[in-house]
């Protein structure tokens, strides 16, 4: 999650959502990255899927068997069927998403049935780290004046 931290600081302080992702098998880091939705102007630039993405080229193989997500943020539904696809083993998130978290909060894709993998579920590792980075994120953009 340290990884996952300075991956999310790193997309704050460049105008993007704090929120970091690191792919991982074993001790090895195959992947991460920040949010650079507003970086790249791309709606999918999520920190889990650049991850995702990262991890995949460097094994050369879009199946993550045996690795784990580590990401600031409980991933969105898209981020979640993502790491689904993938056939990531552990998805571990730092603070709920009342609003879009869709592996504990709102749904839980990575352990429904239906599907045909499922991924292990931890919550809340680091989570007040994880959430002050955010608070204080937005905070910052709700007192910055206005053009």
């Amino acid at each position: 999650m340290a990884i996952a931290l300075e991956e999310a600081r790193a997309a704050g302080a460049r105008g993007d959502v704090p929120v970091g992702a690191v792919v991982g098998r074993g001790e090895e880091v195959l992947g991460r990255s920040g949010n650079a939705r507003e970086r790249d102007q791309d709606p999918t630039a999520h920190a889990e899927i650049l991850a995702l993405r990262g991890a995949a080229r460097k094994i050369g193989n879009y199946r993550l068997t045996g690795c784990r997500l580590v990401v600031t943020l409980e991933p969105c539904p898209m981020c979640a069927g993502a790491a689904v696809v993938a056939r990531m083993a552990e998805i571990i998130y730092g603070t709920p998403d009342p609003k879009g978290g869709a592996v504990s909060t709102l749904y839980r894709i990575a352990s429904d049935p239906r599907l045909t993998h499922r991924a292990a579920v931890t919550s809340g590792v680091l989570a007040e780290e994880c959430a002050a980075l955010l608070t204080s994120f937005f905070r910052s953009r709700r007192s910055a004046p206005t053009r």
